[in-house]
């Protein structure tokens, strides 16, 4: 996609959903970046965004009625599936608001041609192929982020253990900001429409190695608690119970252990080791007292 600026027309508007999320948040702070982009933050709370360069506007999935208002004028649009069991009607009914002219780019999951949960992930990718719209699906491995949010991983790791369920099974952790720096050039640039960009790390770590590396970022030995997929799942009902129990049968099975160059060849650079990403975290976990 060339600007139109650069042709004296109007920028280029580019609509973030999830902007305060992992990769929205990342994603939002390249695109303002680039010279004539007009970049619009989705949120449920627009007054809660503040991204120098970011122009709030509401954006949830929960409300149909925004959406129109929210898609209008977009020349692109970044899509975070929503993890819920009505992700693909969602989105399905989300882009038959949105003009026709307007690319795509989807959020997905690595290796996800999987059929479980009655095949909800390929059929979010399936409204999103169906749709009409040039599409782009980026299907991403782990984050490398669950170490260092307080909603998954760094309390525990703080505390000298990382609880997880491996099954022996190697992880090709991937940084967030190298998915957002892919989804900047494939909402921008021409090349990404019809693709499937798999993306990982530059290595697959066993679970062992996760942990000598976590250690040393911690200052504090980080010991290994391998957990059975009903012990991660305890205490959690529902779709999201379902889901999260694939999730880690699909880890133990190797589903995330693939590596790819995606990264690289899409933006001429690697992609972060663990190693890296930890470095530059800063004090990311607290230190033994």
């Amino acid at each position: 996609m060339t600007n139109r600026s650069s042709t004296g027309a109007d920028p280029t508007r580019v609509l973030v959903t999830g902007v305060r999320g992992k990769t929205g948040l990342a994603l939002a702070r390249l695109l303002v970046e680039r010279p004539s982009i007009d970049v619009l933050g989705g949120s449920s709370n627009p007054d809660s965004v503040d991204i120098g360069g970011v122009r709030p506007i509401a954006f949830s999935w929960d409300d149909p009625s925004g959406w129109s208002a929210a898609t209008d004028g977009v020349d692109a649009m970044y899509i975070v599936r929503p993890d819920r069991a009505d992700a693909p009607d969602l989105i399905g009914a989300l882009l038959t608001e949105t003009p026709t002219r307007t690319r795509i780019v989807l959020l997905s999951e690595q290796d996800a041609d999987y059929m479980g949960t009655d095949g909800w992930a390929p059929r979010a990718e399936r409204a999103v192929r169906d749709s009409g719209h040039a599409w782009t699906i980026l299907r991403p491995s782990w984050f490398m982020q669950v170490f260092t949010d307080p909603r998954f991983y760094r309390d525990q790791i703080a505390q000298g253990e990382l609880p997880f369920s491996s099954g022996g099974a190697r992880l090709a952790w991937i940084d967030a900001r190298d998915i957002a720096a892919v989804a900047e050039r494939a909402l921008l640039d021409e090349g990404h429409a019809g693709q499937v960009h798999e993306l990982t790390g530059p290595e697959a770590l066993s679970l062992p190695q996760t942990v000598e590396l976590l250690s040393a970022a911690a200052g504090h030995p980080v010991a290994l608690r391998e957990l059975t997929v009903d012990e991660v799942v305890d205490g959690i009902t529902g779709f999201e119970r379902e889901l999260f129990a694939l999730t880690f049968e699909r880890v133990r099975a190797g589903s995330f252990a693939a590596v790819t160059d995606s990264v690289e060849r899409v933006t001429g650079r690697p992609a972060r080791t663990l190693r890296a990403f930890l470095s530059d975290a800063e004090s990311p976990f607290g230190r033994a007292g």
